[in-house]
């Protein structure tokens, strides 16, 4: 078993549960590990026995420009794609941080991790 990470995703999205946040947007990071038997690859060096980090980044893009109240909500839509799409995923975790955020104080950034197993059903 092994892990793949992407380490600091930026992306400028609309979240958040005040109008202002989805109408201008923000700043994010987004984090991505996925758990994934590695072993093939490690053997092969073949892309298609590996879980493709383009593949991951796009999902984050993509579930990232669709606005939503909540972080939670959205860290929960990537681990919901990355599990559809990329079936060699065993586990996963996501941290999604959103850049200076509108709280009423000097906050560099506030963040939702979610941490989840593929479900054997």
């Amino acid at each position: 078993m092994g892990k793949i990470t992407l380490k600091n995703i930026k992306v400028y999205a609309h979240h958040g549960c005040l109008n202002e946040e989805t109408i201008i947007g923000s700043e994010y990071l987004v984090n991505v590990t996925v758990w994934v038997n590695l072993e093939k690859a490690k053997n092969t060096d073949n892309l298609v026995d590996t879980v493709d980090y383009v593949h991951i980044n796009t999902i984050v893009k993509k579930e990232m420009s669709v606005p939503s109240k909540l972080l939670e909500h959205v860290a929960q839509r990537i681990i919901n794609r990355l599990f559809s799409e990329l079936s060699a995923i065993t586990r996963t975790k996501i941290t999604v941080a959103k850049i200076n955020p509108p709280i009423g104080g000097d906050v560099e950034n506030v963040s939702v991790q979610i941490n989840s197993k593929r479900s054997s059903i």
